[in-house]
């Protein structure tokens, strides 16, 4: 909104010339969903502790969570007003891709939304089935795929890292692929959302990433220089990224152990939803393999300790999954799970930004 005031008024106000630049405009972004994020939390977390949103634990979970019975869950619901708010403050609001962002965003965060509120109503740490999140995961990807598709600036090759030329032109397949990136991201980020802080540390990280990436794609100078493909526009985005970055680290500020607020599903889909888009949206979905390393890991313990358990008839490959679980029942502190998982996240952060250089 202060871009599409402002910037026309730049002829006779010089100044305003500053809005122009999407890098200050990010940077803001990230410093509004900030402040707000932390100004606000307090007020949100008693508003959620007197409707009584609390977290309902997992009776065969690890015995050492019995004791965070009852804090506030949904925070998540912050996380989605302050980015919206950012982004309606500073993005340019003619830009399609940032109305796909959001339509993303608030979408994959109506879905963890229900969930988390079937749990509360059934008193349950059971919501929604896994079949109807997944459809409703599905659903949103689909209709901002099919609108972004549309796009005659917009292609359906495959960027394959460390390789410059090679970029096959998935076609019709290119949506269903790129649905089961985001839904995959989305529900990667819900199953490591399960110590405090676990989640939301290496979503940041991710953040930052790509809007390194969407900033690149955006930029034609830059994007042939790298040889990563140009997409006109699409570098508005990283306002949006610097807004999740800065909503992110207002809600860590809360969720550090021990924390006083738990995102919920309304705000693991939303996180994990948005940013398999924006690496959809860059051109840099198998490098999201790499920057959400961490979440393909906790994801994979699931899947193989479910198939082992199936096929062994009864066995399991871990102590418990999602993998961090397994480390707790180890004996390994929660804190000291939380921060070797962020040093993974920094690293992986680093080597997916190095595939820029490695071609």
């Amino acid at each position: 909104m202060i871009y599409n005031i402002l910037v026309p008024l730049s002829d006779e106000f010089v100044i305003f010339n500053v809005f122009r630049y999407i890098t200050f405009r990010s940077i803001w972004a990230m410093l509004t969903a900030l402040v707000i994020s932390i100004l606000l939390g307090p007020m949100f977390i008693r508003w959620l502790r007197k409707i009584k949103f609390g977290q309902y634990i997992q009776e065969d979970g690890v015995s050492a969570h019995k004791e965070k019975a009852g804090t506030p869950t949904m925070g998540g619901l912050l996380m989605c007003l302050t980015v919206a708010v950012s982004v309606f403050l500073w993005a340019d609001l003619t830009n399609q891709y940032v109305w796909l962002t959001m339509l993303v965003f608030l979408g994959f965060g109506a879905v963890g939304f229900m969930d988390d509120y079937t749990k509360i109503i059934r008193k349950t740490n059971k919501g929604l089935s896994a079949r109807s999140k997944i459809i409703g995961q599905i659903a949103v990807a689909s209709l901002a795929l099919v609108l972004l598709v549309w796009e005659p600036a917009y292609s359906t090759k495959l960027s394959v890292p460390f390789f410059k030329m090679f970029q096959p032109d998935l076609g019709w397949l290119y949506i269903p692929f790129a649905v089961l990136v985001m839904v995959g991201s989305s529900n990667g980020v819900n199953l490591t959302d399960g110590l405090d802080g676990l989640a939301i540390g290496p979503s940041i990280v991710a953040g930052v990433c790509f809007a390194v990436f969407i900033y690149v794609a955006g930029n034609r100078l830059m994007a042939e220089h790298l040889l990563v493909p140009y997409v006109p526009g699409v570098g508005e985005v990283t306002v949006f990224c610097g807004a999740l970055i800065g909503a992110g680290l207002g809600f860590l500020w809360y969720n550090a152990y021990p924390a006083q607020v738990f995102m919920g599903d309304v705000g693991s889909l939303s996180i994990g939803g948005s940013l398999g888009f924006v690496a959809v949206l860059a051109k840099q979905e198998l490098v999201l393999l790499i920057v959400g390393g961490l979440f393909v890991v906790e994801t994979l313990s699931v899947i193989l300790q479910v198939s082992y358990f199936k096929m062994s008839g009864g066995k399991r490959m871990f102590k418990m999954a999602p993998i961090h679980h397994h480390f707790e029942l180890q004996g390994i502190p929660e804190s000291k799970i939380i921060i070797r998982f962020w040093i993974l996240s920094i690293l992986l952060g680093l080597a997916a930004l190095s595939t820029l250089k490695l071609r």
